[in-house]
């Protein structure tokens, strides 16, 4: 696959939302921010999200589904979509990582990585 052509760059902030959290419940809520840009040549559409998120007891789980946030952004080269979702966790830590499945005009379809972010409470770092 030719990056040139295909280069869909994705980054993430998480924070913590303390409000919505009740550490007693071992209940930790989460949101994150990810903006996606087309650094490539090929518009192309997002179609589908895959995330794996693991908290610190090492329980994973996977969430696959259609688009993000009910919507399947179509990104023309240099333009970027920006969506906040959130998770829960039932620990203070933990980590997301995943990938956006793209069909770019030319009918190519790809995957654009998501590395891994922490999800972090900051109470339990002091």
């Amino acid at each position: 696959m030719d990056s040139e052509r295909y280069n869909i760059q994705v980054s993430v902030e998480s924070h913590f939302i303390e409000k919505e959290s009740d550490p007693d419940q071992s209940r930790y809520v989460f949101a994150y921010t990810v903006t996606i840009v087309n650094q490539g040549s090929v518009p192309a559409k997002l179609l589908a999200r895959h995330w794996i998120i693991s908290d610190a007891d090492g329980r994973t789980q996977e969430v696959r589904g259609d688009g993000v946030i009910g919507e399947n952004p179509h990104l023309q080269p240099g333009e970027g979509f920006r969506y906040t979702s959130g998770t829960i966790l039932d620990t203070p830590l933990g980590v997301m990582q995943g990938s956006y499945q793209m069909l770019a005009d030319d009918g190519e379809r790809f995957d654009a990585a998501i590395s891994p972010f922490r999800l972090v409470d900051p109470r339990v770092l002091h």
